[in-house]
């Protein structure tokens, strides 16, 4: 075992600096064989993936997205014998959310802040890394420092990053060979140019990558887009949601989904940003992709009249040669519950009610698995697969849910289960085709959704949810219930006979899942998400068989591969256990084969920052209206009194910053922090209203000192 400590390996690595301000260090060269293997994946190896069971040199394993894996050395007989055979460190301290490739003797992962690694497979050595160098005012329109995985195609691999360019870097030498920018200013969007993000992981076929872009509550406007491979020249794209209708439409299909909206809508972006999930379909020789809700949540806000806003809250199918629009299917039209269609989605070949169907399968974000046929469209089922309680159910005929009185939240505030955290979120599914059964990390949450008050519509293009934050109604007044936060679980759905098979008992409250691995050998691999413990489960009975306690969190999905005739499990890892943002992660990549004995260091010891505020100066008009602000612009990402919605942003009621108004300026409205990801706010915040949100802020931290350690529990914005 090869122990590579990113830190230390500095200091012995090579620099070079290359087009667009990217970096990359390599640690040793490739041997002549890898050279020559490094990242070969053409289209005849994609399209035959399963044949290469060894490999794994795409997102979800093969075209399908099924993830899962052929291979059986390790299996649920052996699998006790799992040990870790090595392990890299990487350098950051935020959460992983990309799983690997391994293609030809190399594991290729993206990290945090859209850092790309390449390890030797065998022994862990690092053979090169590539920083993008992500920058500029982009970077403060994002719900994550994360980056959810890379493709590979013809000796070079494929990256998205926070500042919306997709980037190419060869294989073999991690040096950047070209860089878009995805939303450049000739598309003639003005400041909305500035609010995208790219989280997701490309697709590659047919001599194209493809790609989306996050940024739906900032105010933009969804599109995916293909590249030529080779150069990185924009192909074709399709914008999913219809634009300004005087400056006319890009094709019929938006012409037909404008009549869907009402009002002003492009002043607001529209959202249905594609921040997920994207399959090729090589049978039908289509292209699927998820799109995310409308901009803002409350259909009340965003235009005068409640109706579909297409293609929203949808799954598109498109022509991968031209982008040309084929079908979609809604989920959720009129979306009030920021229900993206985002969640990862597979296809398979079932045999329902005695015919065989090429189909889509989707645990979807609003709670209902979907079954639906891959050439046409046409839904065949949908079934809720945790609580939910905004739909009765979906009609088989129309496609359309059955929205529940009340759950619209229009007179009063409804407890909507799931919540916006989703009864499912981006973290991937596997589906065995040995048991017939679909493993979904599948979470249970409540959210309390509530109108906005009169007068509080947002500004064009700025961030809004459109609805009211941190409603607290007395006991037994709440509907349909009161209940609140999330818990996840391992579920192994059967979408033919379309009930749950088998469950494992819920994680701990508050604690999402990762992804999921399934392989041959009766084995079903997930993590408890920021529980840190690694688990094989036996694929039939859900039993389980094995953990490893990764010392951190661990959201990204296993991927599974062979190398000189032996099996290995790999895992990317690192999260906010305790402490949040501030804490060390232990982030890196774990190695697992039979007999492995490598041993983790033990973690270094860690005291979290304790709550310390200064006293408080302000007015209580000025601590209301900090409040006000602070929920517009700063708890997506903060949380909603400031106590980290997502792990990867800091605890501000423990920040040193809110003892001096200078350095909270310094980073909220001069940008000191924006290669951290924090960009200036000085064009929607001015001093005075910086003094608020701090002395709000120092208001929460006073509260929450005086409450004691029960009330520091984090809480996602208006949970």
């Amino acid at each position: 075992m090869i122990r590579t400590h990113a830190l230390a390996m500095g200091l012995l690595l090579s620099v070079a600096i290359v087009a667009g301000g990217a970096m990359s260090e390599s640690a040793a060269a490739a041997s002549p064989e890898r050279a020559a293997l490094a990242a070969n994946v053409t289209a005849k190896r994609l399209v035959n993936a399963a044949r290469e069971p060894g490999q794994w040199m795409t997102y979800g394993g093969t075209y399908s997205e099924q993830r899962f894996s052929s291979l059986k050395q390790i299996n649920s007989s052996n699998v006790g014998r799992l040990g870790l055979e090595w392990y890299a460190d990487y350098e950051t301290n935020q959460d992983q959310h990309g799983s690997p490739l391994y293609i030809d003797g190399v594991i290729y992962v993206s990290t945090a802040r859209d850092v790309l690694y390449a390890f030797d497979a065998k022994t862990g050595k690092q053979l090169w890394k590539y920083n993008p160098m992500i920058h500029g005012e982009r970077l403060r329109y994002n719900v994550g420092l994360v980056n959810r995985g890379i493709a590979a195609w013809r000796g070079k691999i494929y990256m998205g990053t926070l500042d919306a360019r997709l980037v190419a870097v060869d294989a073999k030498t991690g040096k950047q060979v070209w860089s878009t920018d995805t939303v450049p200013a000739s598309l003639g969007l003005g400041d909305m140019t500035n609010r995208y993000a790219i989280t997701m992981a490309p697709r590659v076929a047919k001599g194209k990558v493809f790609i989306g872009a996050s940024g739906g509550e900032f105010g933009v406007r969804g599109f995916i887009a293909a590249y030529d491979a080779e150069t990185g020249k924009e192909v074709w794209r399709f914008w999913t949601v219809p634009g300004n209708p005087a400056k006319g439409f890009e094709n019929k299909a938006l012409a037909r989904a404008a009549k869907t909206w009402s009002g002003d809508w492009w002043k607001f972006g529209g959202g249905g940003t594609v921040w997920d999930s994207a399959v090729y379909d090589p049978v039908t020789d289509l292209l699927y992709f998820g799109t995310g809700n409308a901009t803002p949540w409350n259909p009340r806000v965003r235009e005068p009249r409640i109706d579909d806003d297409l293609y929203t809250a949808s799954i598109v199918a498109v022509n991968p040669d031209t982008g040309r629009y084929v079908w979609h299917y809604q989920e959720t039209p009129a979306d009030a519950w920021d229900f993206d269609a985002v969640s990862p989605m597979m296809t398979a070949d079932l045999t329902i009610r005695g015919h065989k169907r090429h189909v889509i399968l989707q645990p979807s974000k609003n709670g209902f698995f979907y079954v639906i046929e891959a050439a046409t469209g046409k839904l065949i089922s949908a079934d809720p697969f945790t609580v939910e309680n905004w739909a009765s159910g979906v009609d088989v005929e129309t496609g359309r849910p059955i929205v529940v009185r009340g759950a619209r939240y229009a007179s009063q505030p409804w407890d909507v289960a799931p919540g916006p955290q989703g009864g499912h979120s981006w973290h991937p599914n596997a589906f065995s085709p040995l048991t017939g059964l679909v493993y979904i990390p599948a979470w249970e949450s409540y959210f309390t959704m509530a109108n906005a008050p009169p007068g509080r519509r947002p500004p064009p293009g700025r961030f809004s949810l459109g609805i009211g934050m941190g409603v607290r109604l007395a006991p037994g007044q709440l509907q349909p219930y009161d209940r609140h936060g999330l818990s996840g679980r391992l579920e192994a759905w059967d979408p033919v006979a379309r009930k749950i098979v088998w469950e494992t008992p819920p994680f701990s409250q508050g604690r999402p899942t990762g992804g999921v691995l399934a392989t041959a050998g009766n084995l079903v691999f997930m993590a408890n998400g920021s529980g840190k413990v690694l688990s094989a489960y036996d694929a039939r009975t859900g039993a389980k068989l094995w953990s490893f306690d990764a010392e951190t969190a661990v959201y990204a999905a296993p991927i599974s591969y062979e190398l000189h005739g032996v099996q290995y499990i790999a895992a990317s890892v690192g999260g906010a256990v305790q402490g949040g943002y501030f804490a060390p992660t232990n982030a890196r990549m774990l190695v697992f084969a039979l007999g492995g004995k490598a041993v983790l260091p033990k973690p270094l010891p860690y005291t979290p920052r304790q709550l310390n505020p200064p006293p408080l100066t302000a007015s209580a008009g000025v601590v209301t209206r900090g409040g006000e602000l602070y929920s517009q612009y700063c708890s997506v990402c903060h949380g909603i009194d400031g106590r980290q919605a997502r792990s990867s942003f800091p605890n501000l009621t423990v920040t040193p910053l809110l003892w001096t108004q200078d350095g909270f300026d310094a980073v909220v409205l001069q940008g000191v922090r924006t290669d951290k990801g924090m960009g200036s706010f000085a064009a929607d915040l001015k001093p005075e209203d910086a003094v608020a949100i701090r002395e709000y802020l120092i208001s929460r931290a006073i509260a929450l000192k005086a409450a004691g350690p029960a009330a520091l529990r984090p809480r996602f914005p208006g949970g």
